[in-house]
C-alpha cells in the first residue's frame, strides 16, 4: 500500500471526524443554547406578551408609562426654576464661583462675558403648596400642579443634544444600548396581544430642532422584537403594516404559517434567538393589521376630549392629537408611549419660541394627567414631562431688552411626573439663585429612572443582561439610588 494511498485515507477520516464533530458542537450548543435561551424568556412556547420569569421582583404600583419628551433641552428657568432673586441679577455677570470652572459648550466658550438673564415672563405660585410657574405659558399645567411633583434637581453629564439624549433613555451616552421602553418591553412584556409593548411618535415643535435617531427607542443588545414601533400621522400609522395588492388576508395568513414553519425548522437546528423574534414579529404584524387601524380611529373620541385637549388636537401629527392616541394606547395595553416633541434648542429668540413650543403642550399635557384621572387610570400609569437637560443663567449671544437665547446646561434642570405611585403635589430638589447649581437633593437621570424601575415593581440592580463581559442595567454601573423621597 503506497505511502500516498494510506495519507489519503488519513485525511479522509481526519475531515470525517472534524465533520462528526463539528456537527455534534453545533447540535450539543443549539441545544445548550435554546435551554438557556428558555431560562432568559426567549423560549420557543413564550407567548407574545409574556416578559421574564421572576418580574416584577415586587408588587408593582404602576403598569405602564406615557414618557412627554421635549426634544431639545426646555429651559427650566423658564418654566419651573424661578426664584425672586433672578431680577437683581438680571444683566449682572455670572459669577466664577456659580461657575467653578464648569465645561460649556463650544456654543458659548468663546464668548468675553456671561450676563444673566431673568426670565420674561409672569410667574406666580400656583397650587396648595404655592410652587413657582410660569402662568403665561403654562396656565394649564399650573392648574393641575398638585397632580404633579416637580423634580428641580435633575442633573447629567452630558452637554450635547444626542449624547444627553441617548443618556437619559439608555442609561449611558454610547450607542448601540437598549432604551427604557425597550428594557420593559423585554422585562415585563406587553400587556396586550394585539398591539406592541414599545410605541414612539414625534412631533415638532416652533422649529424641527434636532434630529431625532431610530437607535434612541432600539432595543441595542435585546431581541430585536423588544425596540420601539414609531406610529406615524400620515395614512399608514405603520410602515408596510398592510397586505400589499392582489394578497388578501386570507393568503397572507397561509403565508405566515409556511414561514412560520421555515424559521421553527430553522430555529431547531442553530438556536438563533433572532430567528424567534422574526417569527414574533410576523405574527404580530398580522394581528397589528386589525387592531391598528382601530386605535387610530381617533374621530370616534366624544367632542368634548378634542376640546379638553386643546385647539390641535384635531390635526394628525400634533402633540395634542399624539397625547390622545397615547391615552387610546395606555388603555389598550401598551406598556410605554414616549411622545418626542421636538424643537426646544433655543440658542436664541429664546421667549417667542419657547412660547410657541409650551402652547402647543402645555394643554394637552394637562389634559392629559386630567383624562387617565377621570378614567381611573392615573394612579397605575407614570406620566413624565423633561428633556435631555436644562439652560443656562447666562445668555448666548448678544442681550436685548426683550430678546436672548441660553445654552445647554445639563448641571441641573426641572422634569414634572404625576401618577403610579408617585408623590403628587411635590416640590423636590433645590438649586441656587442662579438656578445653575443643585445646592439639596440632587437626583441623577439615572436614579430617575430607577426609581420608574422601582414604581413598574423593578429592583434596577437585579435587572441586567450579561453583555461584553458587565452586567449591564437601564441603570448604568455608577451606583443609582431610588430617590424614596418621591414615592407616594
Amino acid at each position: 500500500m503506497s505511502d500516498q494511498f494510506l495519507m489519503h485515507e488519513e485525511a479522509a477520516a481526519l475531515a470525517s471526524r472534524r465533520q462528526f464533530l463539528g456537527r455534534s458542537c453545533s447540535l450539543v450548543g443549539g441545544a445548550a443554547l435554546s435551554s438557556l435561551l428558555a431560562k432568559d424568556g426567549f423560549g420557543a412556547a413564550m407567548p407574545t406578551g409574556e416578559g421574564l420569569a421572576g418580574l416584577p421582583h415586587f408588587a408593582p404600583k404602576a403598569k405602564r408609562v406615557i414618557y412627554l419628551f421635549m426634544a431639545g433641552g426646555p429651559s427650566h428657568i423658564d418654566m419651573f426654576d424661578y426664584k425672586p432673586a433672578m431680577k437683581k441679577i438680571h444683566g449682572t455677570e455670572l459669577p466664577e464661583s456659580i461657575r467653578n470652572g464648569q465645561r460649556i459648550t463650544g456654543m458659548t466658550s468663546g464668548q468675553k462675558s456671561f450676563p444673566c438673564v431673568a426670565p420674561m415672563f409672569n410667574f406666580q405660585k400656583v397650587g396648595e403648596r404655592g410652587t413657582w410657574m410660569n402662568t403665561d405659558v403654562l396656565p394649564h399645567t399650573a392648574k393641575i400642579a398638585d397632580k404633579i411633583s416637580i423634580i428641580r434637581s435633575m442633573n447629567t453629564e452630558a452637554i450635547n443634544h444626542d449624547p444627553a439624549i441617548t443618556f437619559i433613555n439608555t442609561g449611558t451616552q454610547q450607542f448601540g444600548r437598549p432604551s427604557m421602553g425597550a428594557w420593559l418591553s423585554y422585562g415585563l412584556g406587553s400587556l396586550s396581544d394585539n398591539l406592541p409593548a414599545y410605541v414612539t411618535m414625534i412631533s415638532v415643535g416652533s422649529k424641527p430642532g434636532q434630529a431625532l435617531y431610530s437607535r434612541l427607542w432600539g432595543s441595542g443588545f435585546l431581541p430585536s422584537k423588544h425596540q420601539g414601533v414609531q406610529f406615524r400621522s400620515g395614512k399608514d400609522a405603520v410602515l408596510y403594516l398592510g397586505d400589499p395588492p392582489g394578497v388578501d388576508s386570507k393568503m397572507r395568513r397561509k403565508m405566515l404559517d409556511s414561514l412560520g414553519k421555515i424559521n421553527s425548522e430553522r430555529f431547531e437546528t442553530v438556536g438563533d434567538p433572532e430567528i424567534q423574534t422574526r417569527i414574533s414579529q410576523y405574527e404580530m404584524a398580522y394581528r397589528m393589521q386589525s387592531s391598528v387601524p382601530d386605535l387610530m380611529e381617533v374621530d370616534k373620541e366624544p367632542e368634548h376630549v378634542f376640546e379638553s385637549y386643546g385647539p390641535k388636537s384635531k390635526e394628525k401629527g400634533s402633540f395634542a392629537a399624539n397625547c390622545i392616541l397615547a391615552r387610546r394606547m395606555a388603555e389598550k395595553g401598551v406598556r410605554f408611549v414616549q411622545l418626542f416633541h421636538r424643537g426646544w434648542d433655543q440658542h436664541g429668540n429664546l421667549p417667542k419660541d419657547l412660547k410657541k413650543n409650551c402652547e402647543s403642550v402645555d394643554q394637552p399635557a394637562a389634559a392629559l394627567v386630567k383624562d387617565l384621572e377621570e378614567r381611573g387610570m392615573l394612579d397605575d400609569t407614570v406620566v413624565i414631562f423633561g428633556g435631555e437637560f436644562g439652560r443656562t443663567i447666562y445668555s448666548q449671544g448678544k442681550l436685548t431688552k426683550d430678546n436672548h437665547g441660553r445654552d445647554h446646561h445639563g448641571r441641573c434642570f426641572s422634569s414634572w411626573v404625576a401618577g403610579g405611585g408617585f408623590q403628587p403635589g411635590m416640590d423636590y430638589g433645590e438649586t441656587d439663585d442662579y438656578a445653575y447649581n443643585i445646592v439639596k437633593d440632587p437626583v441623577h437621570i439615572n436614579d430617575f429612572n430607577a426609581t420608574v424601575l422601582h414604581n413598574l415593581g423593578i429592583d434596577h440592580e437585579r435587572f441586567s443582561v450579561k453583555y461584553q463581559g458587565l452586567d449591564s442595567k437601564l441603570t448604568g454601573v455608577e451606583g443609582a439610588r431610588v430617590v424614596n423621597q418621591l414615592l407616594a
